[in-house]
């Protein structure tokens, strides 16, 4: 069974968890800047720099896996959101994005297997793949509307560099998650297409829509039912939504996800909203229950946590959704659906 089959046969039975917060973990083992950058010799300050833990500080981004786990996740997201050559360039690291993204690859795949060893129950690995820091769809220049920093068929190649390696590494799944511009997004699944097609086998994509403003736009300014006509033809195995807000305010745009989509629906919120010092106060009940609320409405069939979150709200979520039937797969009606930012629809 491929693991895209396993993983539809499992959510198929309940609500899947996913993991939480790297970020914020991480920040808890007060870490210096030595810590970051070990004995690699790199010239740049690395302090921030969370993916490169993997090669000088491998036992903390352990812990944080096992104890999403133990809290009851089915799903380890690598620790490798920033593991490209365009985000590595501000540390003066991107000689290191293969290892980087072979090693996190390896670290979760070494302890998802140890877990489903121990009951049985599969464990999953998703190779994460953030935006960077550049868009194809906006002008970083507002006197010239027309410039981009980078064009496509660049950002399809530093992903690419990216998704080899975390495929290398052994990851089920390629996540193209917290997605404020569509066009980047677009450029990571064509990176997984040609990927699989070099391996002769089936990358799986699972794509996580990240909104800019309540009325449910990302940062290109395309709706969520824009978002997801612009991408189904990638057959993702999951979609959904990730960061934003909190809970409370991304369930209208789950609703509509969740009745449009004829795939799986996975949304991992942030744990509320940040206070004045930036940092999120919603405990995990709470957070729990919001998401609860969604899995009893049919909504979602995978729930997990982005930031603020922590095992704690992992493994009350994992709790109160026990039990509770999974959202079943709608069949969609033939039709022809085009996105600009806004959804289109041709009338049969």
């Amino acid at each position: 069974m491929s693991p895209r089959q396993s993983f539809q046969a499992q959510a198929a039975t309940r609500v899947l968890i996913t993991d939480g917060a790297f970020g914020t973990e991480i920040q808890n083992w007060k870490l210096a800047e030595a810590d970051y950058a070990g004995d690699l010799g790199l010239s740049h300050d690395q302090k921030g720099n969370n993916d490169i833990l993997v090669l000088t500080k491998p036992e903390v981004i352990e812990s944080i896996h096992r104890a999403y786990f133990e809290a009851g996740a089915d799903i380890a997201e690598t620790n490798t959101f920033s593991a490209n050559v365009i985000s590595q360039a501000d540390y003066g690291a991107e000689h290191l994005v293969r290892a980087i993204n072979v090693e996190s690859a390896k670290l979760a795949r070494r302890l998802a297997d140890e877990f489903q060893a121990r009951d049985g129950r599969p464990r999953f690995v998703a190779g994460a793949i953030g935006p960077t820091n550049k868009t194809l769809s906006l002008s970083p220049d507002v006197n010239d509307p027309g410039y981009r920093e980078i064009d496509f068929d660049y950002l399809k190649g530093v992903y690419r560099e990216q998704i080899d390696a975390l495929l290398d590494g052994g990851v089920d799944f390629i996540l193209i998650e917290t997605v404020f511009d569509t066009l980047n997004a677009k450029a990571g699944v064509m990176a997984a297409i040609e990927a699989g097609i070099a391996l002769g086998r089936d990358v799986p994509v699972m794509l996580s829509m990240t909104l800019t403003d309540l009325s449910g736009r990302n940062l290109s300014g395309h709706t969520v039912e824009a978002f997801w006509h612009a991408v189904r033809h990638a057959r993702p195995l999951t979609i959904g939504l990730n960061c934003s807000f909190g809970a409370e305010q991304l369930r209208p745009h789950v609703k509509v996800l969740s009745e449009i989509c004829d795939t799986l629906i996975m949304v991992y919120p942030n744990a509320g909203l940040p206070n004045e010092l930036g940092e999120y106060d919603e405990m995990p009940a709470t957070t729990a229950g919001l998401v609860g609320e969604w899995a009893d409405a049919g909504q979602v069939n995978v729930l997990g946590g982005c930031c603020g979150s922590t095992p704690a709200h992992i493994k009350a979520m994992a709790e109160r959704v026990k039990g509770v039937a999974p959202r079943k797969v709608p069949v969609a009606a033939v039709r022809t659906r085009l996105a600009g930012l806004e959804p289109f629809t041709m009338a049969a």
